[in-house]
């Protein structure tokens, strides 16, 4: 009977040492973003899709992520690997549960790390003069223009108001003119 409780629990051990592993798994999902959406993205990896999307990859799999959108500069984002605060933890656990086995299989699986940045989110720039407007960013454009102007007129307005009601001490601080005869050179 001991011999099988030797067994169970030494298959437990392994089953259950890289805690990491099984908790977390060995892929992880990284969330792609673009701004404006509708960009086609292929990674290092060989896989691609259209933002937004969603891709699976290796838990310690560093990559690039590669933007495109016709009308805008291609951008490129690194996607790097770091501990994760969970996969440190699962890492833990393996000395208390798993031992060196666990460790060492989280340690091949890359089970302790995670993908950053995740989400990969970039704002396109676009190439170009830029982009016809819409029948209603036209109207909005216009009203702006309308209501700068006519800020501009109140503004002016008040100006030849304020002008008009100046004291009659600021003209005696005017500096007289003064009568003086033009010489015939210059008169001409």
């Amino acid at each position: 009977m001991t011999k099988i409780h030797v067994l169970g629990s030494v298959c437990c051990l392994t089953i259950l040492g890289a805690c990491a592993t099984v908790t977390r798994g060995t892929t992880n999902q990284i969330q792609i973003m673009s701004e404006p959406s509708g960009a086609s993205v292929k990674t290092s990896l060989n896989q691609s899709c259209t933002t937004p999307c969603t891709l699976t990859v290796g838990r310690k799999d560093e990559f690039s992520v590669v933007f495109n959108l016709a009308g805008y500069k291609e951008q490129i984002v690194e996607v790097k690997t770091r501990v994760a605060g969970a996969g440190a933890a699962g890492f833990v656990g393996n000395v208390i549960v798993g031992g060196v086995i666990g460790m060492g299989a989280d340690a091949v699986t890359g089970a302790t790390l995670e993908q950053f940045p995740n989400p990969v989110e970039v704002k396109l720039q676009r190439l170009g003069p830029p982009p016809k407007l819409t029948p209603k960013e036209i109207r909005e454009k216009a009203a702006q223009e309308k209501a700068a102007k006519a800020q501009a007129a109140q503004e002016k307005a008040t100006q030849a108001k304020l002008s008009q009601t100046a004291p009659a001490a600021t003209q005696s601080l005017e500096k007289p003119e003064l009568d003086v005869p033009k010489s015939p050179s210059l008169a001409q």
